[in-house]
C-alpha cells in the first residue's frame, strides 16, 4: 500500500516535534549545540531545552498529530504500513472467544501489537492506557465480569466515539454494563478525577506508551494509581539498541511504532527507576517488517543489525522487590487452581509451574505470587532466615527468546507483532 500524502504531511509535522525526543546518555555527553537537549536523567532524553510556552506548544503539536493520523489517516487495520501495530500470535481460545462478541467497527479499528490481558482478573478493576476504539475494554469486561470494572483512557475523540457508541451493544451483548470511557492523556492521568491513587488493580496498555513523549509520568502514575499487588501489564515495541537518530527521522517508521521503540535495557531502568524493581518478561516476538521499502531503507543506512521486538512485559507494584533475584532458598507449589490453567502455570517466560511439583524460587518471584492475587493458587515452602547470594540464572543480557533463533514465544507465530 503506497504512502499517501496526507500521512506524510502527518508524520514530517510529528517528527519536527519529537526528532530529539529519544536522544540517549550517549548522546548528551557530546558537545552541546543550538539544537541541545536538557538530559533528565542518566538513560535518555526526552524533553528539549526549550521551557515554558515553547515547549508546551511542541508537546500540544505532538499530541495533536499523532491524534489526527490515528483519528483520521488511519481508517481501519489495513491502512498502516508496516506490521509492527498488529498482531500476529493466535490468541488464547478465551479470549478469541470475547473478540468474538465485540462490534466490527471496534475491531476494525484495532492497531495494537499483543494480547494484554492478564490471567485471575474476575472481579477486577482494570484500566486500560490509549484504549483506543476499545477492542481491549470490551475484552477486559468479559473476563472481569459484571463484579469487575474496566475504565479506558484516549486522547483521539474519533477513536473514543467509536467505544462510546458501541457501548449499548455490547451492554446487551454481556448482560451487563462495567466499562467507562476518558478522553485524556497518558501522561496526565491525575486530569481524571475519577482516577484515584491505589484504586486500581491492573494497569494495561497495548502498544501505546511506545508512542507517548513522557514515559516517565506515565510509569509514575501507573505506580500510584495501582493498589500494593497490582501490577502493570502491557504489550509494546522494543528495540536491541538505542535507535539511531537518522531513523528516527524517518515519517514511516516513527508513524508505524518502530523508530520511537524504546531500547530494552533503557526501558528496563526507567521501570525501576519509578519504582517498578523487577521487570518481568512475559512473551515475545521478532517484528518482521514486511515492507521491503522500508526494511531496504534501514540496510542502506547502515543498521541492518537493529532489531525490534513486540514484547509484553509484567510490572508489579511491591515495595518488597529487590533490585535483583536473591537466593533464600525458598520454593512454591502450585496447586492447578486458576482457571484453564489446571495442569500448570507462567508467571512469565522463565517461570512454567506445573502443578503439585516443588519448583524453587528467589526471593522476588516469591513475593510476586505470595503478596498478590495469586496467593491462593500456591503452597509457600521456605522464610527469609538464610540468604544464599544471587540467583542462579539471573543475568542481564537481553531478555527477548526470539533473539536467539527468530522463534516467536507467543505460541502462534507470525512474523507480525
Amino acid at each position: 500500500m503506497k504512502v499517501t500524502s496526507q500521512a506524510l504531511a502527518l508524520l514530517s509535522a510529528i517528527l519536527l516535534n519529537t526528532s530529539s525526543a529519544f536522544t540517549t546518555s550517549v548522546q548528551h555527553r557530546a558537545t552541546s549545540s543550538s539544537s541541545s537537549l536538557a538530559v533528565t536523567n542518566d538513560l535518555f532524553v526526552e524533553m528539549t531545552t526549550e521551557t515554558g510556552a515553547a515547549a508546551a506548544a511542541g508537546t500540544a503539536n505532538t499530541h495533536s498529530s499523532v491524534t489526527t493520523y490515528y483519528g483520521e489517516t488511519l481508517k481501519e487495520t489495513a491502512d498502516l504500513q508496516t506490521n509492527a501495530c498488529c498482531t500476529a500470535a493466535r490468541p488464547a481460545p478465551q479470549i478469541a472467544k470475547a473478540i468474538s462478541n465485540i462490534h466490527p467497527d471496534v475491531i476494525k479499528k484495532y492497531y495494537g501489537c499483543g494480547f494484554c490481558v492478564p490471567d485471575e482478573v474476575e472481579g477486577m478493576t482494570i484500566l486500560d492506557l490509549g484504549c483506543g476504539a476499545g477492542r481491549d475494554v470490551y475484552i477486559a469486561s468479559q473476563l472481569v465480569g459484571e463484579k469487575g470494572r474496566v475504565i479506558g483512557v484516549d486522547m483521539t475523540a474519533e477513536q473514543l466515539k467509536v467505544a462510546k457508541e458501541t457501548q449499548a451493544y455490547h451492554a446487551e451483548k454481556f448482560g451487563y454494563d462495567n466499562v467507562e470511557f476518558h478522553e485524556g492523556l497518558i501522561e496526565k492521568l491525575d486530569d481524571i478525577p475519577s482516577l484515584k491513587d491505589g484504586s486500581v488493580d491492573i494497569i494495561i496498555s497495548n502498544c501505546v506508551i511506545n508512542l507517548c513523549p513522557d514515559k516517565e509520568a506515565v510509569l509514575k502514575s501507573c505506580h500510584r494509581l495501582l493498589k500494593p499487588g497490582g501490577e502493570l501489564y502491557f504489550s509494546d515495541v522494543y528495540a536491541s539498541r538505542r535507535v539511531p537518530q537518522e531513523l528516527r527521522e524517518d515519517e514511516v517508521l516513527w508513524g508505524e511504532c518502530l523508530s520511537g521503540a524504546l531500547y530494552w535495557n533503557d526501558f528496563q531502568n526507567l521501570a525501576k527507576q519509578f519504582g517498578f524493581k523487577d521487570p518481568r518478561l512475559v512473551e515475545d516476538a521478532p517484528i518482521t517488517i514486511e515492507n521491503k521499502k522500508v526494511q531496504d531503507k534501514i540496510e542502506e543506512m547502515g543498521h541492518k543489525n537493529l532489531e525490534f521486538y513486540s514484547a509484553t512485559y509484567r510490572l508489579f507494584q511491591l515495595d518488597c522487590l529487590e533490585p535483583h533475584c536473591e537466593d533464600y532458598g525458598q520454593a512454591v507449589i502450585y496447586k492447578g487452581t486458576i482457571p484453564r490453567f489446571e495442569s500448570g502455570w507462567s508467571l512469565d517466560d522463565h517461570h512454567y509451574m506445573e502443578k503439585g511439583k516443588v519448583f524453587p524460587v528467589c526471593g522476588n518471584t516469591y513475593n510476586m505470587l505470595k503478596e498478590t492475587r495469586f496467593e491462593k493458587h500456591f503452597d509457600f515452602v521456605g522464610d527469609w532466615s538464610t540468604h544464599y547470594g544471587i540467583f542462579d540464572g539471573c543475568g542481564t543480557s537481553m531478555p527477548f527468546k526470539s533473539s536467539i533463533d527468530g522463534v516467536s514465544t507467543k505460541g502462534g507465530g507470525g512474523g507480525c507483532c
